[in-house]
């Protein structure tokens, strides 16, 4: 392609979590040698596939029918905003459901949609790989924490380097079907004590829609930096925590999808930030979903003539 061409071409990532089914749609205009990201669609719909699976160990009939309805819709509004490249991936929920890999048989038969079912460590790469961009500007040491339905994905980051990723079977709706292993906190806990004495100082970059929510809710912000100080969200988490979940919903515009999940989300977030000892917690408000269409445009890229 010549310096001076501009060509826009439309990726599409359907990120299939715990909690809710993603479609993102971007359309990437690459001119002068750059490329501009920007959002065309956004689209979240809350299966909550992890309440199934969390529970009796898969996914209900009834889901599996509206998982088969929804990857239809998606295909079809794919059509309509003349997607070049998708990805799906689907997480924490289908890889710990025994009906998973059937389910996504039946899907791609029925919508011609092929789902990946990606563990942890891909899943918190791909998250990484996006935050590079973001993060060019950032010095120190920092600990992305993405909190879902089904898991935590962790990645610290010192000097703009990766230095570890890991996954905890903890998430929100796990939290809240009370399927997750003290095992697994221990282990989570010992692992951060450890990370902590080797990288001091070390804050947070939060995400998932839980922490996007609570960074809108703060009253207190840095909104340049986009950041919030931990005590700010122990202020906000104490308080939504001693409402009801309708009463959630009523004094803060929360949808019921999100006004259960968002306390066990705040414990997890605080927890980290209490064993490394975050001063902040930065919210550049992108996820999976971003990664996936970032991974997707660089592997185009690369595969372009000259």
């Amino acid at each position: 392609m010549n310096e001076n061409e501009t060509r826009k071409t439309n990726y599409a990532a359907i990120d299939i979590g715990s909690n809710a089914v993603r479609l993102l749609i971007k359309e990437i205009k690459e001119e002068q040698g750059k490329a501009h990201f920007s959002k065309v669609l956004m689209l979240r719909v809350p299966l909550r596939l992890g309440f199934d699976v969390f529970d009796i160990g898969k996914i209900s009939e009834k889901k599996e029918k509206n998982m088969i309805r929804l990857m239809k819709a998606f295909r079809h509004l794919m059509k309509i905003y003349d997607v070049k490249h998708c990805r799906a991936c689907a997480t924490s929920a289908m890889r710990d459901a025994k009906n998973g890999m059937d389910i996504i048989k039946q899907i791609k038969k029925k919508t011609g949609v092929h789902i990946d079912i990606i563990d942890g460590q891909e899943e918190a790469k791909i998250i990484y790989n996006n935050h590079v961009e973001h993060m060019e500007d950032q010095k120190g040491n920092y600990m992305y924490v993405d909190v879902g339905g089904g898991s935590t994905e962790i990645n610290l980051l010192s000097e703009g380097q990766l230095v570890c990723s890991r996954s905890y079977n903890i998430g929100t709706v796990r939290m809240l079907n009370n399927a997750v292993k003290d095992s697994e906190w221990e282990r989570l806990k010992n692992d951060l004590a450890e990370l902590a004495k080797s990288y001091p100082q070390t804050n947070i970059i939060g995400s998932g829609g839980n922490i996007n929510k609570l960074y809108r809710l703060a009253d207190k912000k840095n909104k340049k930096k986009m950041t919030m100080q931990v005590s700010v969200l122990q202020e906000l988490h104490t308080r939504l925590k001693a409402l009801s979940l309708e009463e959630r919903m009523e004094q803060f515009g929360m949808k019921p999808d999100r006004a259960d999940v968002i306390i066990p989300a705040g414990e997890i977030f605080l927890t980290i930030a209490n064993i490394i000892g975050a001063s902040y917690i930065h919210v550049p408000v992108i996820g999976l979903s971003d990664g996936i269409i970032d991974e997707l445009y660089l592997q185009n890229k690369n595969n372009q003539p000259a």
